[in-house]
């Protein structure tokens, strides 16, 4: 697991700048939600990979059209 946290962190990061606080809030969140997942049944390394990363650019709104610029015009 610790290498698909590893993934989705440098592969987060490169979306945007962030700072060091911010990076550790996101680890120690997408750490929780890789645990939920894998207490589910899930242990395919690259699906945890894809999973937290969706989880995370859920969470920054970067998936939600609105907030990302689209105005539907």
């Amino acid at each position: 697991m610790e290498a698909a946290i590893d993934r989705i962190m440098q592969t987060y990061d490169l979306l945007a700048n962030r700072t060091s606080a911010a990076s550790a809030e996101a680890r120690a969140k997408v750490t929780n939600y890789l645990n939920t997942l894998m207490e589910a049944g899930e242990t395919d390394p690259h699906r945890l990979t894809v999973c937290g990363l969706t989880y995370l650019r859920q969470l920054d709104g970067s998936v939600d059209p609105v907030k990302a610029g689209y105005t539907g015009l």
